[in-house]
């Protein structure tokens, strides 16, 4: 994702068993996340997998809206 941005939007589970994508239709992400939604704990975690998914530095990450939701709208840059 060389010189280009997108947005995501994201629904994310989180304590669950394993990490990864579970449902994906265009801009539209359904993600399983380990960390329980308890201080920003699933929010680190998400930014981090996207990270290695995406091959992307963590500060090229960023959540837009849902910082408290389980929907949320992530710019990858």
């Amino acid at each position: 994702m060389k010189n280009k941005e997108a947005i995501f939007i994201v629904k994310v589970i989180p304590n669950s068993k394993i990490n990864k994508i579970i449902e994906r239709d265009g801009n539209y992400l359904k993600i399983k996340l380990t960390e329980p939604a308890h201080e920003g704990k699933a929010n680190k975690a998400l930014v981090t997998f996207l990270s290695k998914e995406f091959k992307t530095a963590k500060n090229k990450i960023t959540i837009i809206s849902g910082e408290k939701s389980r929907d949320k709208k992530i710019k990858l840059s």
